[in-house]
């Protein structure tokens, strides 16, 4: 595999995209994150179909073409500096055929944001260009912490991340390095099989996931393990697993790392021997510290557990 590509570091005054290549959304969804960009300095752009609305089975920002138009604006253009996603949903995985990187390739930018963006960020991985996993510029109903977005400042201005969590019992310890891939189970789950598919080798894996019956995380689980993704990498990583299963029946339906995911994932994976965290956080939850798709690595599981890029 090709040296992986980081984006150069911003500076005050640069430009930022937003856009929207997935669901729609409100401009007071976004309000907030767009006050803390200008707060630290960076200009706005919105996309042409940022704020746009096309229903057809599901609420996108825009037709197919209007979205991957905004995506191509914001990739080619020279005077953008940074890509920030207003939020996921669905719709990345039917711009995939049609992104042209040519002009980006002159000028790599940062693209920022999870859940249904992990298909771009794929996409960007396999043509050998690191992005940031992390919140989008949409406040979550249930809020988003002030690191999450202060990290995603430090990543732009070329700062380097170093986390330690606390230990969990699901946890399998040990030490590894390596490249990280991954985000949302889901999109990574549909993109297999495909040529937009991570290249798993000797890679560290990271998954969270929202919403999933018990059974359908097991499903997704069981397509990896299918697929001889388990015996490729060396390291696996889990952020949230929120609202799992039934409200009704699972009383952590809104916790951050529900205890029962954990426990499948665990016993799905009890076979290998790769070192494992659980509580990593990242993902639908509030706590949504960034990662970057595409970054060497050092995993270490132990009493604590420490991430360092």
């Amino acid at each position: 595999m090709e040296k992986i590509i980081f984006p150069k570091s911003l500076k005050k005054g640069d430009k930022l995209a937003v856009i929207s290549p997935a669901g729609c959304v409100e401009n007071s969804q976004l309000e907030h994150t767009i006050s803390l960009i200008k707060k630290e300095g960076y200009e706005v752009i919105l996309g042409k179909n940022t704020l746009g609305k096309c229903n057809s089975g599901y609420s996108y920002s825009g037709t197919e073409d209007e979205r991957l138009e905004d995506l191509q604006w914001a990739l080619d253009d020279n005077s953008i500096s940074a890509i920030w996603t207003s939020r996921g949903g669905y719709g990345c995985q039917h711009l995939l055929q049609k992104i042209n990187l040519d002009e980006f390739k002159k000028n790599p930018k940062w693209l920022i944001g999870y859940s249904d963006v992990t298909v771009l960020q794929s996409f960007l991985f396999n043509n050998n260009f690191a992005s940031i996993h992390g919140q989008s510029v949409k406040t979550a109903g249930f809020g988003v912490s002030e690191k999450s977005y202060e990290q995603i400042f430090d990543i732009l201005e070329g700062k380097t991340l170093n986390y330690k969590i606390d230990s969990n019992p699901n946890n399998r310890v040990g030490e590894t390095s390596g490249i990280l891939v991954g985000g949302n189970l889901a999109l990574i789950n549909a993109l297999l099989g495909t040529p937009y598919s991570f290249d798993f080798k000797d890679k560290i894996l990271f998954i969270e996931e929202i919403g999933e019956q018990f059974y359908a995380l097991d499903r997704m689980l069981m397509s990896l393990e299918l697929a001889g993704v388990f015996k490729k990498i060396k390291g696996l990583i889990i952020g949230g697993m929120t609202n799992m299963g039934s409200e009704t029946d699972n009383k952590e339906y809104e916790e951050s790392f529900d205890s029962f995911a954990f426990q499948l994932i665990a016993e799905r994976v009890s076979k290998y021997d790769f070192p494992t965290v659980f509580g990593f956080p990242n993902g639908h939850i509030f706590d949504n510290r960034p990662l970057i798709i595409g970054s060497e690595i050092n995993l270490k599981a132990d009493k604590k557990v420490t991430i360092e890029f």
